[in-house]
């Protein structure tokens, strides 16, 4: 079953930036990540548990992505 967001509080990432390219996400949510497109809120969530989006970060901060 899904987490109803209706009443989530969303934040961005204090790295996020003024470029419009964030991401934001939604905490409260026990085993779960609710994430979404800042420039489009309205435009649904995508949710990771939260072990894959923990582990997701990890990889960014370490730069096996490249540079982001």
């Amino acid at each position: 079953m899904l987490p109803d967001l209706t009443a989530a509080s969303w934040r961005k990432s204090t790295y996020s930036g003024n470029g419009g390219d964030c991401i934001e996400v939604a905490d409260g949510f026990p085993g779960a990540v609710p994430v979404r497109d800042s420039k489009n809120p309205q435009g649904g969530a995508l949710i990771f548990p939260t072990d894959a989006f923990a582990a997701f970060v990890a990889r960014v901060k370490a730069g096996d992505f490249g540079t982001v």
